[in-house]
């Protein structure tokens, strides 16, 4: 039902947080997290008639053509799909809050070591009240002004886009969708996601020296085999360096504790 309706806002010049929620539910019709194949097609011919209604369409070009260099620009890591995080590219966002959080955690070390921050009781999760004072402090790095009312609009908005399972709170999975498709490494490990069983397998053997933590060169062992076997193609050294330094920032002074590292490659935290 949600593609017949009329589509709403694309027409607008700018859009409020509420409004670019109800574009993306409207066009991700199946609520799987991405806009792809029909939904993507549909979102593009309607996109492309809303700016014809304001004079930026390039009338020369055929609807194949358009499509293909819209993707080109747009699809950071050409998988033939728009995210959220892409689509955050496409629509002039009033404040632009979803870019405003790119510009405090442009990176994915900077994301988890703010995740660390915020996730203030370690259950691998942020909450209502924890998200409130996650997003009150991007917007002050940002220098942007708000009020209590605004600052819970967007509070409600993000729980919205990525609460998934309407629990009230955000995975750390789920808030990396505000990453930048680039910066996102969880998406390299998604296929890896552990049962209790399977991760204490794993942490037992990557904890050689058996002193209750991973280390940094324990770590790197750890990644290089979880993306080789997920990814079936070997691990480049930046890529490894990066992964590293990401999942490092959860850690206490050098020191990957179980608890951290269920964050990262568990389907839920473990009790």
């Amino acid at each position: 039902m949600a593609n017949k309706a009329q589509p709403p806002f694309l027409h607008l010049a700018e859009l409020t947080a509420s409004q670019f929620l109800d574009i993306w539910k409207h066009f991700d019709a199946d609520g799987n997290g991405y806009i792809e194949g029909k939904e993507l097609e549909n979102f593009f011919k309607e996109l492309e008639n809303a700016r014809r209604g304001a004079g930026m369409d390039s009338p020369n070009a055929s609807f194949s053509e358009k499509m293909k260099e819209f993707m080109a620009k747009f699809d950071k890591n050409a998988d033939g799909k728009i995210e959220m995080s892409e689509l955050a590219q496409i629509l002039p966002t009033e404040e632009n809050f979803l870019l405003c959080f790119r510009e405090f955690v442009g990176s994915s070390t900077e994301f988890m070591a703010a995740w660390r921050r915020y996730d203030t009781d370690r259950s691998g999760y942020i909450e209502a009240n924890e998200l409130k004072g996650f997003l009150s402090d991007l917007l002050k790095k940002a220098n942007r002004h708000y009020n209590d009312q605004k600052l819970q609009e967007y509070t409600q908005t993000i729980l919205k886009m990525f609460d998934l399972n309407g629990d009230g709170k955000l995975g750390l999975s789920e808030m990396a969708r505000l990453l930048p498709v680039q910066e996102n490494f969880l998406l390299k490990f998604q296929g890896v996601k552990l049962n209790a069983e399977q991760f204490n397998q794993i942490f037992t053997y990557y904890d050689k020296d058996g002193n209750g933590y991973i280390d940094e060169q324990e770590l790197d062992a750890l990644l290089k085999d979880l993306y080789e076997k997920n990814q079936k193609k070997e691990m480049d050294i930046q890529s490894l360096t990066t992964y590293r330094k990401s999942i490092m920032s959860l850690s206490d002074g050098g020191k990957l504790y179980r608890k951290e590292l269920e964050i990262v490659l568990c389907r839920e935290p473990l009790l």
